[in-house]
């Protein structure tokens, strides 16, 4: 995919959902894996055009894992001239050792989710960017739906007021098979993912299910986002609509 069209989908969500405003100071997650790369391209990239003005942080949260090594991240973004910290934690000793969880992959979430936030916030920062993409979205309606008994998936915009932070998804509209074509195209750092639970989880187990759905119905996935999108869950923000789209509701005609 080229750069172009990544951008395209990044300032669609953003415009979609208000996910940028003027002195934005952004925090970006990045694990070492294609998406939250891409992301931190995009987002230096999008900084040179688009009308609202806002800086970048990268953060690397350190699990504790020997066998991950940072340095490819720390040169990508020093080759992009954008501030980068890793916080070290002992989380995979807290995950996998001192308190043994059966949901190893909920506990490290939030506890990476609370590492970067409080780095976010000595830095400055008002707003995390995460790089979850549209397969993200799908497979995690897939996940409360199984496992939860409920429709819902994970929101384009959330404010956290116990911190003052606002959490944003850029990638919201971006497949992942868009991303694995940017990876090769541009050549993107990829760090191996160390955690021993990595490829044996629920949502492994989902999105193999989802690449069948798709195989067998083809478009299964995008009827799948489409619906997200219409359900207007209470803790999603309003979507704003582009003038062109506007226009065509009212005229009777659904785009989407």
């Amino acid at each position: 995919m080229e750069l172009k069209r990544l951008l395209s989908y990044v300032r669609r969500a953003a415009d979609d959902y208000q996910l940028l405003d003027d002195h934005d100071r952004i925090a970006v997650g990045v694990s070492g894996g294609k998406d939250s790369l891409a992301l931190l391209y995009a987002l230096k990239e999008l900084q040179r055009f688009y009308p609202k003005r806002f800086t970048l942080t990268a953060f690397t949260v350190h699990l504790g894992f020997e066998a991950f090594h940072p340095e490819p991240i720390q040169a990508f973004c020093k080759e992009l001239e954008i501030p980068y910290e890793i916080i070290s934690t002992q989380i995979q000793e807290i995950v996998f050792q001192h308190k043994p969880s059966t949901h190893p992959c909920s506990l490290c979430a939030r506890l990476r989710k609370g590492a970067l936030n409080q780095a976010a916030l000595k830095h400055g920062c008002n707003k995390v960017a995460y790089a979850h993409h549209r397969d993200d979205l799908v497979e995690t309606m897939l996940l409360s739906l199984f496992f939860e008994g409920r429709f819902h998936s994970f929101s384009p915009k959330t404010s956290w007021n116990h911190t003052g932070l606002t959490l944003i998804r850029p990638f919201l509209y971006v497949p992942e098979a868009r991303l694995k074509g940017f990876q090769n195209k541009y050549q993107l750092p990829v760090v191996q993912n160390p955690c021993p639970a990595d490829g044996h989880t629920k949502r492994q187990y989902v999105k193999e299910l989802l690449r069948t759905l798709n195989e067998d119905h083809p478009g299964i996935q995008e009827r799948m986002f489409a619906a997200i999108q219409a359900a207007s869950f209470a803790d999603w923000p309003i979507r704003h609509e582009p003038i062109n789209e506007r226009q065509v509701s009212m005229n009777g005609k659904n785009l989407s």
